[in-house]
């Protein structure tokens, strides 16, 4: 054997390597891949001594990435995505007309599934499949084609493509009492039951950023999930602050209406990705081309 491919790292290693890297977490790591952590730390040993650099330091909380580790974390990433790729390719392609789409339950109920019709309609070869979960797949094994993120965009081993970027806006039923027409400024709120998504954090944030008073937030219920506050405020139990793309069906339908003008850019965006490997695949760019079509939410 030549000294080039004893230098090679095994697929286990790559694999340990990264699991171990994403979760910062060796327990973890062997978690998602069905080892012991002693495994996992084997492979870690054997892919610093065949690279001659180490890739992990521990630390107070946990193991942190070195600089090498974080230098050669994308090109790991990259091999592991060729190979499933090439593993891919080899299998008969009879699931080319099976589309699995991965998103969050707030972007499937709100965004999503409303529109699919239009897709279905007009690609009735494809068999779509909508997986909806809170986590990001990480498109290792989870039959997964395509998801959309909602994030900062920072995924550099995936294929990524921004689908919206979004506002914060208040949004109410029009039969909302009292009236909303007695809402002139950000400080009439303050008469109104606010609804509240996760935590109070964020209609804190708004008032702030549009140069409101603060106000009494420690009343109104929390919803657990964004499309909730949405469907509690259209059923007339208050505002909510609401992303434009989850709202923007509801706003165009009149279920929805904006008490006041005001908007905050919001900190994240929805994407749409991919392993960089499977961007090209037929079915794969006419769902993202799909996506793109769509109009972007309404603003005021």
């Amino acid at each position: 054997m030549s000294d080039q491919s004893r230098s090679l790292p095994s697929t286990a290693a790559l694999r340990g390597f990264e699991a171990a890297a994403r979760h910062l977490s060796f327990t973890d790591a062997a978690a998602e891949l069905g080892q012991t952590q002693g495994a996992v730390s084997h492979q870690i040993r054997e892919l610093e001594t065949r690279l001659g650099v180490k890739l992990f330091e521990r630390e107070a909380r946990g193991i942190a990435l070195t600089e090498s580790g974080r230098i050669y974390l994308p090109f790991a990433r990259d091999s592991l995505a060729c190979l499933r790729a090439g593993g891919n390719a080899l299998k008969p392609q009879n699931d080319d007309h099976v589309l699995t789409v991965s998103c969050s339950p707030n972007f499937a109920s709100k965004w999503l599934v409303p529109r699919l019709g239009e897709f279905i309609a007009s690609h009735s070869d494809i068999d779509l499949r909508i997986s909806a979960a809170p986590q990001h797949v990480t498109f290792d094994g989870d039959g997964i084609d395509l998801a959309v993120r909602h994030g900062d965009g920072n995924w550099p081993h995936l294929n990524v493509l921004r689908l919206c970027e979004e506002k914060l806006v208040p949004v109410c039923s029009p039969h909302l009492r009292p009236s909303v027409r007695h809402i002139g400024c950000a400080n009439d709120l303050a008469n109104y039951v606010l609804l509240h998504d996760r935590d109070r954090s964020a209609w804190a944030g708004w008032l702030e950023a549009v140069g409101a008073d603060a106000l009494d937030l420690n009343h109104g219920p929390v919803f657990s999930q964004s499309s909730l506050a949405i469907d509690a405020a259209i059923a007339g139990q208050g505002i909510a602050l609401a992303r434009t793309a989850l709202a923007d069906l509801d706003l165009g339908a009149g279920r929805l209406i904006r008490p006041l003008p005001d908007e905050v850019p919001a900190e994240f965006a929805y994407w749409i990705v991919c392993p960089k490997p499977n961007a090209s695949r037929p079915k794969i760019r006419r769902f993202q081309q799909w996506l793109l079509s769509q109009p972007q939410p309404l603003s005021e």
